[in-house]
């Protein structure tokens, strides 16, 4: 969907009327059962709507049994809630009747509006977003299909997926940019795997209302404990950031599907991070800071909600589960190891109650258990181990597998998960063997956990072992960035304040200094002599590189000679770098040479700053060099971040293991690495009016307790961005 190029006023607006209306309008209803007016107004009416309904359609007398209006002036009352299916230039006339009568919530469902990507389409949006912005009437829409409350039995929309009796009303609610795939994909599909939905809102081009506000008000309501969202786009930040606050507060969590990913493409920019940054990759990186569950199919989204609804969190990532035969058992180990959820050896206490339990098992039963055998015959000693391993304190969650058994097994193992002091859910592949009830729709009807395979259930509670450890973190305010000491904003913000344009690599570094940077000696050579005195005032090896704001990357233009050694090689350097940088850019304005030291050996990272259009400054690290732009490897953060949050940006690294030190390599300073971030974070924070992006590449983080060198930086201010 396309939306409107303003973000909508920070407003919060209570929608339990456009939820639940007292009375509701729907102009442009019909008594013909295949239009689109006539859908909707069918539904509301099949759907059980206890309130008032008025159809307004001027051709129309009455419509199944219900009195008509010409037009909503002519209403007896002002309803909560009107609903517009009329042509799109007809939709700014029905609106001003709306407003003019006092009607505090619209929905449109016409289309012909910026999802055209025409100029006709967006000039009509325009004047739809003018005219909620003036009007204050908040207004669902353009071109969606509406909502579903099953809560308080009100349906205004054409969906079949409500056809024939109503379901019963559940906990979780969903957000949709698309009717069809919110309504049928997800909703639907989580109705037939025996969830049950609170809210249904499929919110279309977001003029006015968005994606965010129906999130929000479903975590507010009593009825709902998860929110599932399919969404294209966020269009404010900062908005979700709070929603998503408010879901960590309310212990109810936002599992979200990002749709058009694949689509996202990179910037073109000075900086290597801003060359590289996709949208999707901040996006991504934004929803696991904030405690958003994210996934990647709409079955994902449901399949999380079976055991998430429940709100149980582990206290760790640790796992335990127990089978009748070896081959799942090792298809689960695998599944949840990939997951980032471990198996931890028994203790003692639990070896030996189950040595007494499982005689001649062995001398130890491992984990994740096969019985095999031994409890096949004897169902009462599977929950017998079961209760057992569940009383672990080396285990934080429990998911037994069961195949084809008893409903008295079934029975035994629903009390168990219900009644486990710890976070717990069934994998159940097989069948009952003695019964056609209960099947596992049934059992997640009745509210547990219950999956048909190792896959969803490990991502399923590992999404739980997450967002349980964003709870913790939000009880304890340990997710809330603090700035760290030593850092002078005012002396950065007078040296940026003195710059016209991209700074260089020598500006950049002083301004980072004032963030408690550690940065290379170095001085300015504007002749070879004062190359080879500076040289010798550094005594050592040296590096000469270009100064020249117009030459952000020095080595792309040959101009950088590294590890000189002696006054004629540092004189012969000088005259090279200066011959480098007139060829490559001839009419470059040239400030002279850099003399720098030569930082010892370390592992080179690259830490960058990006002003994305949705969330503001963005902080990221990869490895440095010019592997940068070849590996792709890097980690992105909103800022500003936390030390926990930085580790695990460097974590979620594939080169993270070069940090902890490879082939006798000794590990390097990632504690000196963290602060760094945490302090570019502060910088991006601090300056997004005035910085557009920003790279310290590379920052050579040597051996732990040695700290770091920035060695080469860039930043460039938003007035000279490129």
């Amino acid at each position: 969907m396309n939306h409107a190029a303003s973000p909508g006023p920070g407003i919060e607006t209570d929608l339990a009327r456009l939820f639940a209306p007292r009375s509701v309008a729907l102009v442009g209803a019909t008594d013909h059962p295949s239009s689109f007016g006539g859908r909707v107004f069918r539904a509301m009416l099949k759907f059980g709507y206890p309130g008032k309904i008025y159809p307004v359609n001027p051709r129309l007398r009455e419509i199944h049994g219900l009195a008509c209006y010409p037009g909503i002036r002519d209403l007896p009352e002002t309803p909560d809630h009107a609903g517009i299916i009329v042509s799109a230039e007809r939709v700014f006339d029905v609106l001003a009747d709306c407003a003019a009568r006092g009607v505090p919530f619209a929905t449109v469902f016409t289309a012909g509006f910026a999802e055209t990507a025409t100029a006709g389409g967006r000039e009509r949006q325009a004047r739809l977003v003018a005219f909620a912005r003036a009007s204050g009437m908040r207004i669902m829409g353009p071109n969606c299909n509406g909502v579903i409350n099953f809560v308080d039995r009100f349906a205004m929309t054409s969906t079949g997926a409500i056809g024939g009796a109503r379901r019963e009303a559940g906990n979780v609610g969903v957000v949709s940019h698309s009717g069809g795939l919110g309504q049928i994909t997800v909703m639907w599909r989580a109705q037939m795997a025996g969830l049950g939905i609170s809210y249904e809102a499929s919110c279309g081009n977001e003029a006015d209302l968005d994606s965010l506000d129906f999130a929000r008000f479903m975590l507010r309501s009593d009825a709902t404990t998860i929110v599932l969202m399919a969404i294209e786009s966020i269009r404010d930040g900062a908005k979700l950031q709070a929603v998503a606050r408010e879901a960590l507060e309310r212990e109810k969590p936002l599992v979200v599907l990002k749709l058009g990913r694949t689509a996202a493409g990179s910037r073109a920019a000075a900086s290597h991070t801003g060359a590289i940054a996709g949208a999707d990759d901040i996006y991504a990186a934004a929803f696991r800071q904030h405690g958003l569950i994210s996934v990647n199919t709409c079955n994902e989204l449901y399949e999380t909600a079976i055991l998430l609804r429940n709100r149980r969190w582990p206290k760790g990532r640790r796992a335990a589960s127990v089978a009748v035969t070896g081959g799942n058992i090792v298809h689960l180990a695998d599944m949840g190891a990939d997951q980032g959820i471990s198996w931890p050896e028994y203790s003692a206490e639990t070896q030996t109650a189950l040595g007494g339990m499982l005689p001649g098992y062995g001398s130890k039963v491992l984990n994740p258990s096969d019985l095999t055998s031994l409890a096949t015959g004897e169902p009462a000693m599977f929950s017998r181990a079961l209760n057992v391993i569940a009383g672990d304190p080396n285990i934080d969650a429990v998911a037994p597998i069961f195949s084809f058994v008893s409903r008295k097994q079934i029975e035994s193992g629903v009390q168990f998960v219900r009644e486990c002091p710890k976070p717990a859910a069934m994998i159940w592949v097989g069948a009952c063997t003695d019964d056609t009830v209960p099947t596992a729709e049934e059992l997640v009807a009745a509210g547990v956990p219950v999956y048909r395979d190792a896959l969803p259930c490990m991502r399923s509670l590992r999404a739980a072992m997450d967002f349980g450890h964003r709870v913790a973190a939000r009880r304890t305010g340990a997710d809330i960035p603090q700035r760290p000491a030593g850092i002078a904003v005012q002396a950065a913000r007078d040296k940026l304040g003195g710059s016209t344009g991209t700074l260089t690599e020598r500006e950049a570094k002083l301004v980072l200094a004032d963030y408690g940077f550690p940065v290379t000696r170095e001085r300015l050579a504007r002749n070879p002599a004062e190359a080879v005195a500076y040289a010798r005032e550094i005594a050592g090896s040296v590096a000469l590189k270009i100064d020249s704001a117009d030459i952000p990357h020095k080595t792309d233009a040959g101009a950088v000679r590294l590890g000189l050694t002696g006054d004629d090689a540092v004189r012969r350097g000088y005259h090279e770098v200066m011959e480098a940088a007139a060829r490559y850019a001839p009419g470059a304005r040239i400030n002279g040479v850099l003399v720098q030291e030569m930082v010892p050996q370390g592992v080179e990272m690259m830490l960058g700053i990006i002003s994305d259009p949705v969330f503001g400054p963005v902080v990221a690290v990869g490895l440095g060099g010019i592997h940068i732009e070849v590996l792709r490897d890097v980690s992105y953060r909103v800022a500003p971040v936390t030390p926990e949050e930085a580790r695990t940006m460097l974590r979620e690294l594939r080169g993270y293991k070069l940090l902890e030190g490879v082939r006798g390599m000794p590990p390097r300073d990632v504690e000196c690495l963290c602060d760094l971030i945490v302090r570019l974070s502060w910088f991006a924070h601090d300056f997004k009016s005035e910085i557009a992006e920003a790279d310290i590449n590379p920052l050579v983080v040597m051996e732990r307790g040695a700290g770091a060198r920035v060695v080469d930086a860039l930043i460039v201010p938003r007035a000279s961005t490129r």
